[in-house]
């Protein structure tokens, strides 16, 4: 998409033409004033999309990880399946852990509807240092149907793949890899958080793969600073 040959968001927003009923003149020249910015905010979203796809090659992926699925032992290569793109997220869920995160289990009950259709398009793992029995239970008392879980009981892909902070504790990552012509290499992880934040702000992602602050966001509240998810309510 070549910049100079796009409409001016402005413009695009001026011929929107949606109206609410009783809303006042100065609501409307307010909105499409934000719908501007929603147009320009699609488009940084796509050229950023742009750039993340024309990567360079990433670093090669040279150890089989091992890990343990709920049909038994399973390598890293073999997470693959039939596709050539795999997602993996790391669920903090570790052996120390008396239950699981609440955000990250808040994302993973968003995404596991979602399962059957991002599997149509890329192999997916969701991986925590946890035993692969105590992952089952937790899914099967979430409710949750599709999410593959598996359990990284050597820490040794979680280490090497930043899902173990320093001091030894859970983090949470989500990486992507590619196999090309047999070679598995490592394509994007995310990797904005504390340091990369700005003053005052939460130190998420961008785009945020959580949809609850997608919803949140739309509201007059906002995602506020001092509340986040809980296992149980």
């Amino acid at each position: 998409m070549n910049n100079q040959n796009l409409v001016p968001a402005a413009v695009l927003a001026a011929k929107n033409g949606v109206r609410f009923p009783n809303e006042s003149e100065e609501y409307r020249i307010a909105r499409d004033r934000l719908l501007a910015e929603e147009i320009e905010l699609r488009r940084h979203i796509e050229r950023v999309a742009r750039q993340r796809r024309a990567l360079p090659p990433g670093g090669e992926v040279k150890k089989d990880y091992r890990f343990e699925g709920s049909n038994g032992p399973i390598s890293f290569s073999e997470l693959f399946a039939d596709k050539d793109t795999l997602v993996v997220y790391s669920y903090m869920y570790g052996r120390e852990r008396e239950r699981p995160c609440p955000m990250c289990t808040s994302l993973l009950s968003a995404w596991d509807g979602e399962v059957p259709d991002m599997q149509q398009r890329v192999a997916l793992a969701v991986v925590a240092r946890s035993p692969i029995e105590r992952l089952l239970a937790f899914k099967k008392e979430r409710g949750w149907h599709h999410l593959p879980l598996y359990s990284d009981m050597t820490d040794e892909y979680s280490r090497d793949y930043h899902a173990i902070g320093r001091d030894g504790s859970d983090g949470a990552a989500f990486n992507v890899f590619t196999r090309r012509d047999g070679i598995l290499r490592h394509f994007w992880s995310e990797e904005m958080g504390e340091v990369t934040a700005d003053p005052g702000e939460d130190p998420r992602g961008a785009p945020d793969l959580m949809p609850l602050w997608t919803v949140l966001d739309a509201t007059p509240e906002g995602r506020a600073p001092d509340w986040y998810p809980k296992l149980s309510y």
